[in-house]
């Protein structure tokens, strides 16, 4: 019994003995980190420039015939429908001039039934003494003067419908201008002014209000010709509004208009709003980030990954066999949250971008963001 028990301490013994070694072959756990992958990637640098908000549609809308202003039927801020009434200019004389129009027409079209029962009996004339040619009854006279009556109520005929067809653009005019006395909104929009008050006597092409379209907004910026090449028809570009709101803008056109003054030429963007705190108005400043010159394909690596060091260096964490190796970078122009790569890298080259504060060289990582079917680390390799 002593014997068996002094054997169990001994094993005891060996077994805590052997623990410590174990452990040490094991290593350090790795230390989690995130990594994004040095990838080529179209480079393009940009600068600010100032542009404005314009609508596509804004401007007075003008009365379309003379006379007073009846009423007003909106106000300054109202927002109105295409269509939409928005002031009347008074019709009295108008739809006098209506009803003229329509009882001249109506005679008009009264002579013409005249004139074709003058021509039928003329034509009956002709047709009876056509009948008599063979018999000794028949005059040559009378049938040449049966013919010129036939003759002239066939013109005069045709007068009468001219002067029906007249009558009918008379009142078609008439009703034209009655129509035109309830002047519309030509577009959806909101009134930004009212030009002219009730009683006011208005001239054709006079304003009645100022109407701004403000679902329709484009951005105009004034660019520097030497930064046309970036710029195309169908560019994204980012626009960063008053309140700090980043949007973005497609190119819809390069005005070919030089200002000699400035060297620029405006262009046209399509803005991509969206949802924004305040409602935008044509006027409107923003910022736009133009490119400086045409995109190039260039190595690029995340600002997260570099690490600066003394003496100007830079050196970024590369996963290698799980682990983090250091290496110098060689870097280039910054855009965005990437820097250009000049040396140092490779593409596909995983660098570290979070966690790599307190990483030693060589130390081992587990890249949590990473979700290959390999194993991320030689660790987790060799446990299995």
């Amino acid at each position: 019994m002593p014997i068996r028990g002094l054997l169990t301490a001994a094993l005891l013994l060996a077994a805590a003995a052997l623990a410590p070694t174990a452990w040490a072959q094991d290593g350090p756990p790795a230390s989690p980190v995130h990594v994004d992958e040095v990838v080529v990637a179209p480079l393009a640098q940009t600068a600010p420039v100032i542009g404005r908000v314009v609508a596509q549609r804004a401007g007075p809308v003008a009365a379309r015939i003379d006379g007073a202003v009846a009423d007003y039927l909106v106000e300054v801020g109202d927002r109105v429908n295409a269509g939409q009434p928005i002031a009347l200019i008074d019709d009295a004389v108008l739809s006098a001039e209506r009803d003229l129009a329509a009882a001249r027409l109506s005679e008009a079209e009264a002579l013409v039934e005249t004139k074709r029962a003058a021509l039928a009996l003329a034509g009956q004339e002709l047709s009876r003494l056509e009948g008599l040619r063979e018999s000794a009854a028949f005059s040559q006279a009378r049938y040449d003067d049966a013919r010129q009556t036939v003759a002239i109520a066939r013109s005069e005929l045709g007068e009468s419908e001219s002067a029906v067809a007249a009558a009918r653009a008379e009142l078609a005019l008439a009703d034209l201008n009655l129509f035109y006395a309830e002047v519309r909104a030509p577009y959806a929009g909101v009134v930004t002014e009212r030009q002219s008050e009730a009683g006011a006597y208005l001239r054709t092409g006079e304003p009645v209000i100022s109407l701004v379209a403000d679902d329709a907004l484009e951005i105009e910026v004034e660019v520097p010709f030497m930064r046309l090449a970036g710029l195309q028809p169908g560019t994204e570009v980012e626009v960063r509004l008053a309140d700090e709101s980043v949007h973005s803008a497609e190119v819809r056109a390069l005005v070919p208009a030089e200002d000699p003054r400035t060297r620029t030429r405006p262009v046209r963007l399509i803005p991509k709003f969206g949802d924004v705190a305040t409602p935008l108005a044509p006027g409107q400043s923003v910022s736009v980030q133009v490119p400086v010159g045409a995109a190039r394909d260039v190595l690029s690596v995340a600002k997260d990954a570099v690490l600066p060091r003394a003496g100007g260096r830079t050196q970024v964490f590369v996963v290698e066999d799980g682990k983090a190796m250091l290496r110098d970078a060689q870097l280039g122009v910054a855009v965005g949250d990437r820097f250009e790569v000049l040396g140092g890298l490779e593409p596909g080259d995983l660098v570290v971008v979070r966690g790599n504060e307190r990483l030693r060289d060589g130390q081992p990582v587990d890249p949590v963001n990473r979700s290959d079917d390999a194993p991320a680390t030689a660790q987790q390799a060799e446990q299995g």
